[in-house]
């Protein structure tokens, strides 16, 4: 039976909230794409500097021109600057509400 190395976690910090360093401004409540999801700037956060993006809680964002559903799992399209249905490398969360193709914005729980 092969024996397993016991691993010993740091306690870093809640991870509601992590510190973004900009690679160009950041204003404040804006989406800001990470690697595999989206965040929303806290504060305003000038190129260079490092600020508050927050990982958590349900915003209103501009949405495509899509019917959307209470569950459904959002995509944040960078190039449109808007949430999307269409499955996309960058996950902007859930829908919190019901959105008809007509409207501009969804609330979205992130992450």
């Amino acid at each position: 039976m092969a024996t397993t190395k016991p691993a010993v976690a740091e306690y870093v910090q809640r991870g509601d909230n992590i510190d973004y360093t900009a690679a160009d401004d950041i204003a404040y409540m804006q989406v800001v794409p990470l690697t595999a999801r989206i965040g929303i700037a806290l504060e305003a956060i000038p190129k260079g500097e490092t600020g508050t993006v927050t990982l958590t809680g349900a915003f209103r964002l501009p949405a495509a021109s899509v019917a959307m559903t209470v569950g459904e799992k959002l995509y944040w399209d960078a190039t449109a600057g808007n949430v999307t249905a269409t499955q996309g490398d960058i996950v902007a969360g859930y829908a919190t509400e019901a959105k008809a193709e007509a409207g501009t914005t969804v609330a979205v729980r992130i992450g």
